[in-house]
């Protein structure tokens, strides 16, 4: 008898999905849904009359009301072993299988095997990435493309220790209603993919582990801790099994770092500067106060900016001072193997930022292609030498207020024609991808995922705000020179991509960005309007 308790609504057959959508497992995301839902949704609304009163007042704070928690003395728990060495993380989407292969073979310590921003929430994307994280569980995962060509696990070395991003608290999943309404996407990433492989991966040496994403309180790591005590009771695995690493990529989660890793005191693993994300964030929270919080092209913004280098530091010296891990962001530049200069320019650019990170006390970054791993991974044996870890680098010297964090103007740089045209061609090339089915893509030599798109799209929208008069031509941004510059770039795109690819995506890529960069309003998220889009 089918559970009234929920509904899947998508027709379209997925092979092997059975194995996935089992009773057992809906059943435990039903029970997720159900106790964590209604929180979530109060959350939710309290993030948006906080973003009202930055928008009456310019500014945030540290919270008076957690000064206890950062005077305090206390420390995360322990590392478990697979987690102590975590000098190189490779990212990318677990769907297709391909790339799954490829990340665990890549010689990272870690994979961040991401059902967010580098994967567009198809639900095929969403069973077949835990499906594939549930076979590289048991060693199973192996794929043969069309052309005969076999992918297995390697043997000859260490897989990467899997370390799995649902999506944020925001998501909707639409393919299975819970009582009637969407499920929560992050519940379902988790659900499914705690439920298949926790018990597996203990028995691996690994465990259960989670990147977060789009965090803006220390409620809501508050929520995810909850989260984690009832799926370790549920499922009889010991309590503090799971670790989590909270990606600090909002603005207002920089100022609740001590408070977001208390609240998973039990549970935590560190921080991540999730620095693309952090910009956007950036452009968000202050869209609406004025110029002197309007960034440069996003090109020139660079992390040694001072408001950047203040926020990179604090989270160095919190992690360090509460015995969590720091882990480095990443340097969106990939190789391309066809054309050396363009791989000798990334192996540069890539060296030079991990250098920093690694200089500044992070215990590993991150890379988006294997052929930077041992860029990244040269650059922290370098500075670790037999350590595993900077642990033990404390960062006294960092004091950081809150005008720091927030004083934009430190970027520098200017806005042009040229950077408003390339934040146009981004948003709807990378839109267009992201209908087709694919949430990361290389574009101009840059790894693009959702993080990216959403600077280009705001700063579009913050610049029509501002009347921004840009440097190299003089031209004031208004809604007019946006739609026309717009055209163009889409004809271009048009050009470069055929009409077959334009009709079946581009098209509605550019009438979607049209819509939220012209619209008085702000879109919270590009993903959500796009989402109602996806075929």
């Amino acid at each position: 008898m089918p559970n009234p308790a929920y509904v899947l609504t998508d027709p379209e057959p997925i092979v092997r999905a059975g194995e996935i959508l089992t009773a057992e497992a809906l059943a435990f995301v039903v029970d997720l849904h159900r106790r964590f839902a209604g929180t979530r949704t109060e959350l939710l609304k309290a993030r948006t009359a906080r973003r009202e009163d930055v928008a009456r007042t310019g500014s945030l704070d540290f919270l008076p009301e957690t000064r206890g928690i950062r005077n305090d003395e206390w420390q995360v728990a322990a590392a478990p072993a697979a987690l102590r060495d975590r000098r190189v993380e490779m990212t990318g989407p677990a769907s297709p299988a391909k790339m799954a292969i490829n990340a665990l073979n890549s010689g990272a310590r870690v994979w961040l095997a991401d059902l967010e921003d580098a994967s567009t929430p198809t639900w095929h994307n969403v069973v077949d990435s835990v499906l594939n994280l549930k076979d590289a569980a048991w060693g199973t995962l192996a794929y043969t493309s069309p052309e005969g060509k076999e992918y297995r696990l390697r043997t000859d070395a260490p897989l990467a220790v899997v370390v799995a991003r649902p999506r944020g608290w925001h998501l909707p999943e639409r393919h299975l209603l819970i009582d009637g309404a969407p499920a929560v996407g992050a519940l379902v990433d988790f659900g499914l993919h705690f439920f298949h492989t926790a018990a597996r991966l203990l028995e691996n040496g690994h465990g259960p582990y989670y990147y977060l994403p789009k965090l803006e309180s220390h409620l809501e790591a508050r929520l995810w801790n909850d989260v984690f005590v009832f799926a370790q009771d549920y499922l009889g695995i010991p309590q503090g099994t799971v670790r989590a690493t909270v990606l600090i990529e909002t603005v207002p989660a920089a100022f609740e770092m001590e408070e977001i890793l208390y609240e998973l005191r039990d549970h935590a693993s560190g921080l991540n500067a999730g620095r693309w994300d952090y910009l956007f964030s950036i452009i968000k929270y202050f869209r609406d106060a004025g110029e002197r919080f309007s960034l440069p092209d996003r090109a020139s913004v660079a992390m040694t900016a001072p408001f950047m280098r203040a926020y990179t530091e604090l989270l160095v010296k919190t992690c360090h001072n509460r015995g969590a891990f720091a882990m480095g962001g990443m340097a969106a530049v990939i190789p391309n193997r066809r054309e050396p200069d363009v791989t000798a320019q990334a192996f540069a650019k890539v060296r030079a930022d991990k250098t920093r990170e690694a200089g500044d006390g992070f215990d590993g970054s991150w890379v988006a292609h294997p052929d930077l791993v041992p860029v990244c991974q040269e650059v922290f044996d370098t500075v670790l030498r037999a350590r595993s870890n900077q642990l033990d680098r404390q960062r006294p010297e960092v004091v950081v207020t809150a005008a720091q964090l927030l004083d934009i103007a430190s970027a520098g740089g200017t806005a042009t024609e040229a950077g408003l045209r390339l934040n146009l061609y981004v948003a709807v090339a990378y839109t267009a991808v992201w209908l087709s089915g694919n949430g990361a893509v290389a574009i101009h030599n840059l790894m693009e995922d959702a993080a990216t798109a959403e600077i280009s799209r705001s700063q579009v929208w913050q610049q029509i705000r501002n009347r921004t008069v840009l440097a190299d031509t003089g031209t004031t941004v208004t809604r007019e020179l946006v739609a026309s510059l717009l055209a163009e770039e889409t004809e271009k795109l048009r050009g470069e991509v055929g009409e077959e690819a334009f009709d079946r995506h581009y098209k509605a890529a550019s009438e979607l960005i049209a819509e939220i960069t012209l619209s008085e309003d702000y879109t919270d998220f590009l993903t959500i309007p796009a989402y109602e889009l996806l075929d």
